[in-house]
């Protein structure tokens, strides 16, 4: 059974799904198994194509009016045809760059593994460049991640909380509009500040100081025995 999905990418009237539909019954899809959505491709929220998936059976074919109608991306695409493919069911495009894709024939396959092999290219590619660029960040001495909330007063504040036996690290942390771990990375549980902390009063801060800080501070909320451990 052949199962039809068109979808246009505006809804105002410039654009018609009429040509996709006409293709489709061309192709000898059934009118009343053809889905649509008037979205955009990237938007996830597509109707439409829920629906079309979870109508689609196994032996059925999905009937494609260009490839691009399917897939947000060319990853996207190849994971959908992957699932649909483990689900047995077939994928054939009508027009367009993608028009030689029929999966129901060795030559089809053929094809969309080709299409497979760019999109593992373009995954590895952006990686690669990712990795690069961080890289290039840490050499300047910069680290990734959100900025730190810490500046010189709150830090002034949160040392004075800090030097109050009773004070609760997470309570202190809380007001100041911090983690704990934040806290513990400028901190010591007595309220003297750590290296990082000191650089920051010292106008000195590197972000150097505050990785190294970090390391020597155990994961979760401190115990006694953690913040002894780690020397505070």
């Amino acid at each position: 059974m052949l199962i039809g999905y068109v979808r246009v990418s505006k809804s105002d009237g410039t654009q018609t799904l009429a040509p996709q539909r006409d293709a489709m019954l061309v192709a000898g899809v059934d009118p009343a198994r053809i889905y649509e959505d008037l979205a955009s491709g990237r938007r996830d929220d597509r109707p439409g194509l829920t629906a079309c998936l979870k109508a689609i059976q196994p032996g059925n074919t999905l009937v494609l009016w260009k490839l691009d109608r399917l897939g947000r991306d060319l990853r996207h695409l190849v994971n959908t045809v992957e699932d649909l493919r483990t689900r047995g069911v077939g994928l054939k495009v009508l027009t367009g760059a993608g028009a030689q894709i029929d999966t129901t024939t060795a030559n089809g396959r053929l094809a969309f593994g080709i299409f497979a092999a760019f999109a593992e290219f373009e995954k590895e590619l952006i990686a690669e460049r990712t990795m690069a660029g961080l890289a290039a960040a840490r050499a300047r001495g910069r680290l990734g991640g959100r900025p730190r909330k810490m500046d010189r007063s709150t830090l002034t504040m949160a040392m004075a909380a800090m030097a109050d036996r009773k004070a609760i690290a997470a309570e202190v942390a809380a007001r100041l509009g911090l983690t704990t771990t934040t806290l513990y990375t400028y901190v010591n549980g007595d309220g003297t500040p750590k290296a990082a902390g000191q650089a920051l009063l010292d106008g000195a801060y590197r972000p150097e100081a505050m990785r190294k800080a970090r390391t020597r501070l155990p994961q979760g909320p401190p115990s006694g025995a953690r913040l002894e451990a780690a020397g505070v």
